[in-house]
């Protein structure tokens, strides 16, 4: 996410406001969920005056769920790093941080105000001089980056848990005489924890600057061509190869391995990793597939079904189902004649033709200005997608599942049931626990955890479950005068329109058969429609079917290879839904804000992605 991306005016500029944050009702069996989040996440009564005045926005592109507990400390985090980055490090002249808060469980947002005009100018110079190195220097820094990142992310998997033996191993007291086991479990939580907040310094270091670049350009096309839609202006940095695309690359692969191997029933009757290895293990064949398999699995799998941010959506490396599902759909389009090739000619050249349609209008002199920012957000563009795999997917696959492995400690010593339990607690009570678990084992008595958690993490889990039943508002406060910040639009499809659709719904006047949104990817298309709320719903999606979500994930690109089109209810013009259905060239309409709750899965809907427009045609069957 960025900073910069939620800057707006927050003046109140109508009578009309959506729920004011301090006065919205807490969801019946849902009392007491203040104690599952920080006091610096809630809104605190003393700050009412202040906080009140400020419009907060639904952060629902990244956390569309509640969060649990633990899992909130990555959004901390995310807010952490993307801010460090734009007022410390780079010194973004008009922007600073944002606020966060949660309220029943639900992540909101508002920008800070902008420095003053003085301020400015002097963060002006810093960042003339720090952008413009990373600028200059933009592959070998990108490069080296890539090497510290990955080096983050083997560091984590390498995180060691300390076994916590009945005795110290002889070698401690005969050699090295070092810290206890009951240390290292300490170490080993803090350098875990330590990770997962310096993580976000390496997600946000290039990303702004990628966005300013891809800004710079699209708004001098703006001022060349005032006509020109978001959507041509994104397909002329299309058609460049990023790595959210090759997972699923590796699955057509691993399809046109299976047809020439002869394998390929054994692999699209089965559902799971252990079937797939009974069926083919016999065989050399199968052995040479399972081979290129598990080859693929590492990085690619570290992909997950959602965001990345809750722990709960597993990857792909935990969860076979949907590889396996999408490399039979792939032998069956192979079958069926397509060589499996993703269209990348076929964009590269309506990208050059679009390009050299504007530049032909252009005046010899406006030329290279156009050539250079053409040039700077095609440099920058591979960067502002493949951070995504490296953090959000596979940094925190790791991350995730080396929390799972503290746990499973805890579990052996009696302080909860079931691995996943961990994370009802917040980081520091967990930090808590590790101290319990260290002073019981180091004594040899009985730690007070198992006297103390389950009835909270109980607890926690129906406050939960309550919560997961609310519907949150998409904003709190006072509507704003304005918003017209670029980056607010292009990400996450908040424009006075936006505003605008948002406050008839809640008055109850926004129709029920035509939604509006943003034109993200080109082409009209009809089709039943296939409402999917969460991930571990994705394998309900029936050939043919158009696609419904609150928000989609990058690992949902296979599924695209089944669908005819796709409706998000939050994104703007550069989300990963409109990324990806341009790439496969599927009609998309992004940001429509309730396609969920208005559409119904079986209605008869169409899709135009050229007029931003989801009507439906008929209810269901």
């Amino acid at each position: 996410m960025t900073q910069a991306d939620m800057s707006q005016d927050t003046r109140p500029a109508t009578e009309k406001s959506f729920p004011n944050p301090y006065e919205i009702a807490t969801p019946p069996g849902a009392e007491g969920w203040e104690e599952m989040y920080s006091y610096h996440n809630r809104f605190l009564e003393t700050r009412r005056a202040e906080d009140s005045q400020k419009t907060w926005f639904r952060n629902s592109l990244h956390f569309p769920e509640v969060s649990y507990p633990f899992d909130h400390a990555l959004i901390d985090g995310s807010f952490t790093g993307t801010g460090v980055t734009n007022t410390r490090v780079f010194a973004l002249p008009p922007a600073l941080g944002l606020d966060v808060r949660v309220i029943n469980g639900y992540t909101y947002m508002s920008t800070l105000p902008a420095p003053d005009e003085e301020t400015q100018a002097r963060r002006a110079e810093e960042f003339s001089q720090r952008a413009g190195y990373y600028f200059q220097n933009w592959d070998t820094l990108y490069k080296e980056w890539e090497s510290r990142v990955t080096a983050a992310i083997r560091a984590v998997v390498d995180i060691e848990v300390p076994e916590l033996s009945e005795f110290e191993p002889i070698e401690k007291v005969l050699e090295d005489r070092g810290p206890t086991q009951g240390n290292l479990f300490l170490a080993g939580y803090h350098r875990l924890v330590e990770a997962g907040d310096q993580i976000w310094t390496l997600h946000s270091e290039f990303l702004n600057l990628g966005y300013a670049a891809y800004l710079q350009f699209l708004t001098l096309c703006k001022d060349h061509f005032p006509e020109i839609d978001d959507q041509t202006v994104s397909r002329m940095v299309s058609g460049i190869d990023v790595l959210l695309f090759r997972p699923d690359d590796e699955l057509r692969n691993l399809a046109r391995l299976a047809e020439e191997l002869g394998v390929s029933d054994a692999i699209k009757s089965a559902t799971s990793e252990e079937e797939l290895n009974t069926a083919l293990e016999p065989e050399e064949a199968g052995r040479t597939w399972l081979a290129a398999l598990e080859e693929a699995k590492d990085p690619w799998f570290n992909f997950s079904y959602g965001s990345g941010m809750y722990h709960s959506h597993r990857s792909w490396i935990d969860d076979m189902s949907l590889p396996i599902r999408a490399i039979g759909d792939y032998i069956d389009q192979l079958r069926a004649g397509d060589d499996l090739t993703r269209p990348l000619d076929r964009l590269q050249a309506e990208r050059d033709e679009i390009v050299d349609r504007y530049r032909e209008l252009l005046d010899e002199d406006d030329r290279p200005v156009f050539d250079e920012a053409l040039g700077l957000a095609r440099t920058v563009f591979p960067y502002v997608e493949n951070h995504n795999f490296y953090v959000e997917h596979w940094f925190l696959t790791g991350f995730w599942n080396k929390v799972r492995e503290f746990s499973a400690k805890f579990v052996e010593w009696g302080f909860w049931d079931d691995v996943e339990d961990i994370f009802f607690l917040r980081r520091a009570e967990v930090e808590e626990a590790v101290y319990d678990l260290q002073m019981a084992w180091g004594a040899g008595g009985t730690a007070q955890g198992g006297y103390y958690w389950p009835a909270i993490i109980q607890r926690r889990r129906e406050i939960y479950q309550a919560l997961d039943a609310w519907t949150p508002p998409p904003a709190l406060g006072p509507v704003p005068g304005d918003v017209s910040e670029p980056l607010t639009i292009m990400l996450w499809g908040i424009t006075p329109e936006t505003v605008d659709r948002w406050l008839k719904a809640q008055d109850g006047g926004s129709s029920s058969t035509v939604l509006e949104g943003f034109a993200g990817s080109p082409g009209v298309t009809e089709g039943r429609a296939r409402v999917v709320l969460r991930p571990d719903e994705l394998d309900t999606v029936q050939d043919g079917e158009i696609l419904v979500a609150p928000v989609t994930s990058p690992s949902w690109t296979p599924v695209f290879g089944r669908i005819r089109g796709a409706v998000s209810d939050i994104g703007g013009i550069m989300c990963h839904a409109a990324i990806v259905s341009r790439e496969y060239e599927l009609p998309a309409v992004v940001g429509v804000g309730f396609g969920t709750s208005n559409i119904k899965t079986g209605q008869l809907i169409r899709v135009d992605g050229d007029a931003g427009t989801v009507t439906i045609l008929e209810e269901q069957k």
